[in-house]
């Protein structure tokens, strides 16, 4: 049990609200005038014993216990939480000293690492040493406002030069060794670890300093890039080259191009295609493909064209299916079904770059032959359809049968029955066969996949009855549920939204919900898609409390199984918030039915006129919900 639910499970709604507003029973709950708005003719503010919550239906706001105090004292959620843990004998868990030391530390090390930029940007434009690697860049046709503003810099061909300059300024040879600036002797000591090389800081999508990338002057040194090691700050495989500056330009565009080097993101920045990105050399893997996903779903992978390119393309696409493609885990939907889903959500395309060109060498040549090859990238199946049959001898049955058996599979996994007739139809072609050649294949395949899952112990069927019973599940299970995919895809709030307004309803507020550590985290959630500094995630994570953050991972945990690809995931969380709004409008309804009867039993024409323009509007709702979900059944 959580700190906040153990609060609301010693203090009582009832108790707490009477002391600042007269209740009365009405009914199973309990009724009052509002303390919030002026309301003196009827009682419009209730309180619901059930779920531990109030409501009023003259001025629409709602909440739980925290909620109240927070209004009615006017206190942010923090100082209620405090406050209200007091009055109920909750002892709160705070932020220890050792996490407090931790992020002191690595502080430390970033503004270590940013005095390391310093100095090698010093050595790249103030010594003559660094002419040597000034006209490299230059040579690569960077400008020189450009490398400025990606600092790049230049290691002195020295053993010792950096460990003594940071020497000076007192910093420990093991600071050095923490940040992988420095390596160690076997002998004892340590010693420069960049020497002789260009110097390309690597930032993370904040644009905080992690590492560093370093290219060779010298064609004899290897290897020809070297980055940090792995450090507390710096992580390879969880890292974009570029992104703290593409993060903004991908979503704009709406598109995320990935390259493979340091100089072909800087070039391509250079010449205005800023939403470019590189994984450094190393294939793609799942971290940084889900990263791209909450910018863009539109991902375009242009690496080398030559038969090495080739091959980290393949790599690439094949780590994009596992990350974009089938999870073989249980979706919860809101018609209490488990429905397993294996169709591509993601649209990746492939850009086919000149024979021998990196993509810096295509934008210096010509910038409008780069957005004519972007414009020109292929779907990811006919990418791989032409990159397995490229140098093969098509005539040999033998071959034509090992490129239908790899290209085949992954023409299944696409959604749109129209596309797979499709690349069935060119593939067919391609290997000059009967598209009904195809067949055995493809029943080899499925059987493949059916032994696979029963081997694994994993479900065969694409539907299995659940074992939940949604209309039993507590209303704050489906807030729960809501809102943890919501925290895992911010992005699909905007979804839910237009299909909201499709039907002529509210957007989706806080007011949905009627817990306030919910409501707090919604609305952090909505800040965070309408500033653009940093990615939603992160924001978030920045501005919920460490209470919050207990709330959070709780929400994470009770969505786990949920496959954010479904493609009918916003079904899902539609289904559930119609739900939980009409729910919400019918005790409303309730509530107008108990008071229009008082009212025609005391004759109060005013106020019977009042709470029957009331009734109005909330049956229009309640049919708007019904109809939408009625709507949502029929077509799903």
């Amino acid at each position: 049990m959580s700190e906040i639910d153990e609060i609301k499970a010693r203090l009582d709604i009832i108790e707490l609200i009477s002391e600042s507003v007269n209740l009365h029973r009405s009914g199973k709950n309990f009724a009052g005038y509002c303390p919030f708005h002026a309301n003196s003719r009827t009682p419009a503010f209730y309180v619901f014993p059930d779920t531990g919550t109030w409501h009023c239906f003259g001025c629409h706001e709602g909440g739980d216990i925290f909620g109240f105090v927070m209004k009615k004292e006017g206190l942010d959620f923090k100082d209620t939480v405090q406050r209200l843990a007091e009055r109920a004998g909750v002892e709160l868990r705070s932020r220890t000293p050792k996490d407090a030391e931790k992020e002191e530390t690595f502080e430390a090390l970033r503004a270590l690492l940013e005095e390391a930029v310093t100095f090698f940007r010093h050595q790249l434009w103030n010594t003559a040493a660094g002419k040597t690697a000034l006209e490299y860049l230059r040579q690569r046709n960077l400008t020189d406002d450009t490398i400025e503003s990606f600092g790049i810099g230049y290691a002195p061909h020295s053993w010792d030069m950096l460990i003594n300059h940071f020497t000076a300024i007192q910093i420990t040879p093991k600071n050095l060794l923490d940040v992988g600036l420095a390596g160690e002797r076997e002998s004892g000591g340590i010693y420069d670890r960049f020497r002789h090389r260009v110097m390309f800081p690597i930032r993370d999508e904040r644009g905080r300093i992690t590492g560093f990338g370093a290219r060779c002057l010298n064609p004899d040194d290897m290897p020809k890039y070297l980055n940090s090691p792995q450090t507390v700050l710096f992580d390879k495989g969880r890292l974009l080259y570029g992104l703290d500056k593409a993060r903004k330009p991908i979503r704009v565009q709406d598109q995320a191009v990935i390259v493979e080097g340091y100089l072909d993101v800087i070039a391509l920045h250079q010449y205005g295609f800023t939403n470019v990105v590189s994984p450094m050399g190393t294939a793609l893997n799942e971290h940084q493909l889900r990263v791209l996903k909450t910018l863009s779903r539109r991902i375009v992978l242009a690496l080398d064209a030559d038969a090495a390119g080739d091959r980290a393309t393949l790599r690439g696409l094949e780590i994009a299916r596992q990350t974009l493609d089938r999870e073989d885990e249980i979706l919860f939907d809101a018609r209490g079904l488990l429905q397993h889903e294996a169709r591509l959500q993601a649209d990746i395309r492939v850009a086919v770059l000149p024979k021998g060109m990196d993509p810096d060498e295509v934008v210096h040549r010509n910038p409008d032959e780069w957005k004519k090859i972007l414009e020109n990238a292929r779907p990811i199946v006919i990418h791989v359809m032409d990159t397995l049959a490229a140098n093969r001898d098509l005539n040999d049955p033998k071959q034509k049968d090992e490129v239908a058996r790899q290209v085949l599979p992954l023409i299944e996994d696409v959604p749109s029955s129209i596309e797979r007739e499709t690349y069935r139809q060119r593939l067919a072609r391609l290997l000059h066969v009967d598209e009904r050649a195809f067949v055995n294949i493809r029943a080899y395949s499925h059987r493949s996949a059916s032994a696979r899952r029963a081997s694994t112990g994993k479900p065969s069927s694409d539907k299995q009855q659940t074992g939940i019973n949604f209309i039993s599940v507590p209303n704050y299970e489906r807030e729960a549920h809501i809102l943890g995919i919501l925290l895992r895809d911010p992005s699909l709030l905007f979804r839910i939204d237009r299909a909201l307004q499709e039907e002529k309803l509210d957007r989706f507020a806080e007011q949905d919900f009627l817990r306030s550590d919910y409501q707090q985290i919604f609305t952090i959630l909505h800040f965070s898609l309408e500033q653009d500094e940093i990615e939603p995630y992160k924001y978030i994570q920045n501005k919920l409390s460490s209470l919050l953050l207990e709330v959070a991972d709780d929400l994470y945990a009770r969505t786990e199984k949920v496959v954010l690809e479904d493609e009918r995931i916003v079904d899902d969380i539609f289904r559930t918030l119609l739900y939980l709004r009409r729910n919400n409008f019918q005790r409303q309804k309730d509530v107008l039915d108990n008071q229009l009867s008082e009212a025609q039993e005391q004759g109060s024409e005013e106020v019977l006129e009042e709470l029957k323009v009331q009734l109005h509007e909330t049956l229009k709702i309640i049919y708007r919900c019904d109809l939408a979900r009625q709507r949502l059944v029929h077509f799903g």
